[in-house]
């Protein structure tokens, strides 16, 4: 037995149908505006939801991981129908999901001891995140065993890069989240932070003053990074991240695929609500990760 199947916590963000595509199962987190009520990611309660109630109501939802047992619960049907598994999870920096399923892991390994079960740290969040999921997904169909897939991964990971911009860090902020960030702090007024998620950390870059200002400095980001690295465009895969701007995202993604010099075919990921959650409404970023076939 060698076929596996490819989970992925929800945070990934990746569009269902390219979910729905590879044959990837989604593990939710939960979120609550009221420490009391708790709503499963894309189950419970929609993207289109979760931003109308930011936008129109004075919250600050907080987000839960889900746990031990919904990783079981998840994995052991498929363990049962034969299948190896490879999950992967949110940055543990950001999260203890990673916990739970590597958890969940030790408990079904027991059971079942034939079972191959690969947990993957992304180090990676929202559409990064998805990046590196959806490289093991093409590693899968492309015929490579789990193991190959894991090792692969293990490398690309590091290459996956968000470049981003937040409308305020009020959510960061709120969510503890802000971390090196912090230095981007401003009262001036109409200043949009620019921040890197490289490695599982949010890395300061700059502060711009203006929206339109903002969405350009996200390409300079790209640029700058492709410069200083000397890696090649058509190496790497690249998706667009939006909050609740798709307008700007499109925008983004015409002059980004100018830049790169092909089109991005990848439909723009909507960041949920697990990471919505800190980057709030506004939120656009572009990702790439280096190709596991790349030469």
């Amino acid at each position: 037995m060698n076929q596996f199947k490819i989970f992925s916590d929800s945070s990934c963000d990746v569009p269902m149908e390219l979910i729905n595509n590879y044959g990837i199962t989604l593990v939710p987190f939960y979120v609550t505006f009221n420490q009391e009520d708790y709503y499963k990611e894309n189950i419970d309660i929609s993207n289109e939801k979760f931003y109308n109630i930011l936008t129109n109501q004075n919250v600050f939802p907080k987000t839960s991981l889900p746990s031990v047992q919904d990783y079981i619960s998840m994995f052991e049907p498929a363990i049962q129908e034969g299948f190896h598994i490879l999950c992967t999870c949110l940055t543990l920096k950001f999260s203890g999901s990673y916990q739970s399923a590597m958890n969940a892991k030790l408990i079904l390994e027991e059971k079942y001891t034939e079972a191959k079960i690969h947990i993957i740290d992304t180090i990676q969040a929202t559409a990064g995140q998805g990046l590196v999921l959806l490289q093991a997904a093409k590693m899968k169909v492309a015929g490579l065993t789990i193991e190959e897939t894991v090792e692969r991964i293990n490398t690309l990971k590091s290459t996956a890069r968000i470049m981003f911009t937040v409308d305020t860090l009020e959510y960061l902020t709120k969510g503890g989240r802000v971390g090196k960030v912090a230095s981007l702090a401003g009262t001036m007024l109409n200043l949009k932070p620019m921040i890197q998620l490289k490695d599982a950390e949010l890395i300061p870059y700059s502060n711009v003053r203006g929206r339109k200002k903002s969405l350009q400095k996200i390409l300079s980001m790209v640029e700058e990074y492709f410069n200083e690295t000397g890696e090649k465009y058509s190496d790497y895969d690249f998706c667009l991240a939006n909050a609740t701007t798709k307008e700007d995202t499109l925008w983004v993604k015409e002059q980004l695929e100018q830049l790169i010099g092909f089109e991005i075919t990848y439909p723009v990921f909507q960041i949920g609500v697990t990471i919505g959650t800190y980057t709030g409404p506004g939120a656009v970023g572009a990702c790439f990760i280096k190709k596991y076939n790349a030469k």
